[in-house]
């Protein structure tokens, strides 16, 4: 009996385990394409062209990088043209990067939630992987809005956390009060390529 006890409590360590481990990535290869979908963040406002973080993501990993980045967009805008873009590119993987504008516009947190779940349900039917940014929402002292974290856990998503919100958190990096400068999106880029190198998307650094 004390065998018994000692077995199933085993089991159950080990499933508490696994749901404490962070969902990892497949190994990305020289064919694999990558998009990266969102709004202004991701278009790159506030730098030149060829420096938004999808640019230097593709120089840093040599990898196709797809910028689909439409300024202003929503996440229900970003859910009415998902479709498109995934039957367009098949991509193996897409960065998420959206809420910023439903913030601005003080849309209801259970609708940007819901939007965000729906995209990713999406990419997920298409076989595509998905890593989702955290946005902070709006405030003072900038911090991660409360969603992703929910919606990462309720959708088993990797989520890169306090990335953005550190960056907009420091003047030096930002070209006006809501967008990155040129370094900011270049530290940007690094973070996530240093996040898909420790989710297994890339090879050892």
């Amino acid at each position: 009996m004390q065998k018994f006890k000692i077995h199933i409590l085993a089991c159950i360590s080990l499933l508490l385990l696994a749901c404490d481990t962070p969902p990892h990535l497949s190994p990305l290869n020289s064919e694999s394409t990558i998009v990266a979908f969102g709004d202004s963040l991701t278009y790159g406002t506030g730098a030149k062209s060829a420096e938004s973080y999808p640019d230097v993501l593709m120089a840093l990993t040599g990898l196709e990088v797809i910028n689909r980045g439409i300024p202003g967009d929503k996440t229900q805008d970003g859910l009415e043209r998902i479709d498109t873009m995934l039957s367009t590119y098949n991509p193996d993987l897409v960065l998420l990067c959206l809420g910023g504008n439903d913030f601005l516009r003080k849309r209801k947190s259970e609708e940007t939630k819901r939007n965000l779940i729906n995209i990713i349900h999406r990419i997920q039917q298409n076989n595509s992987e998905v890593v989702l940014i955290a946005v902070p929402d709006i405030g003072v002292f900038l911090s991660d809005a409360d969603i992703y974290e929910e919606v990462a856990k309720e959708t088993n998503v990797p989520l890169i956390e306090d990335a953005l919100s550190d960056l907009l958190s420091d003047k030096q990096l930002k070209s006006d009060t809501i967008h990155l400068n040129q370094l900011g999106y270049r530290k940007l880029a690094e973070s996530i390529y240093q996040f898909l190198h420790d989710r297994g998307a890339l090879p050892a650094i």
